[in-house]
């Protein structure tokens, strides 16, 4: 689907929709049948009377992908020690490396951008919009528009430990995890640090020693929100990283009974 393919939503429901795309999920082993769905029927059940359409070209059939890894693709490095994820969908550079340009959020980054105070190369970091220091892990929308209405997104890359949209284009890395509030590497690194990106290996690494990084977070301290009160300061203090789906609770493995059993 666009922008990293032709079709739009309105042709993939005309090609028969979810259930198309779940239907050969299913029968290349890549979902289980036996999951119990709210119909009060197995995931299978649900999906007996799903023909295949071969008149289509919008899904295709799960052993026949257009790309082996998909549209997007998991990073990991001394710069995301817990993961990052980018989307390359449409991509077709899916190497860049280049001298840090920092931000502490996104409305920093947002003003150098309109006010053009960057350089092509460079790769734009901002943090401190992750779940907790956030708070929230909101979406990095206006940079990433910006950037592409300058004609500069496929110019720079940026990396962040908030989120992105799935229409977002050019090399846009976020989840990167830890998150700068708790002490992750993304809040260490610091103006012309050099980060190289490399999607076909699934790195991203900033060019600083263990000793430096080490030596460097001895020396960071926290940095206050505007939150320090309220809901969501409480959210903020209880919440998990994002690669655990930012929850503010220990998860279901923790519970000891449930309501909803079938």
């Amino acid at each position: 689907l666009k922008p990293g393919g032709k079709y739009v939503a309105k042709d993939m429901f005309e090609a028969g929709g979810i259930p198309l795309l779940m239907k050969t999920l299913l029968d290349h082993g890549y979902l289980h049948g036996d999951c119990m769905t709210v119909t009060g029927r197995t995931l299978a059940e649900n999906m007996e009377h799903v023909a295949w359409n071969e008149s289509q070209d919008v899904v295709r059939p799960a052993n026949r992908p257009i790309t082996k890894t998909g549209g997007v693709v998991g990073l990991k490095g001394n710069l995301a020690p817990e993961g990052a994820i980018v989307k390359v969908a449409g991509m077709s550079e899916l190497k860049f490396s280049g001298p840090a340009r920092c931000f502490d959020s996104e409305e920093e980054c947002f003003e150098a951008v309109t006010q053009r105070n960057y350089r092509e190369g460079e790769v734009l970091v901002i943090r401190y919009e992750g779940p907790r220091g956030g708070p929230g892990m909101r979406e990095m929308l206006s940079t990433t528009a910006a950037l592409y209405g300058q004609g500069m997104g496929g110019k720079v890359a940026l990396i962040t430990d908030g989120r992105f949209s799935g229409a977002t284009r050019g090399f846009c890395i976020g989840h990167v995890g830890p998150e700068a509030a708790v002490g992750g590497p993304i809040g260490l690194i610091k103006d012309g640090d050099v980060i190289s990106i490399d999607a076909v290996n699934g790195t991203i690494e900033v060019a600083l020693s263990d000793a430096e990084l080490a030596a460097r977070a001895k020396k960071w301290k926290p940095r206050k929100t505007d939150y320090q009160s309220g809901a969501i300061w409480k959210y903020a203090q209880t919440v998990g990283p994002a690669r655990d789906g930012a929850v503010t609770h220990p998860g279901g493995a923790k519970e000891t009974h449930c309501y909803a059993d079938i």
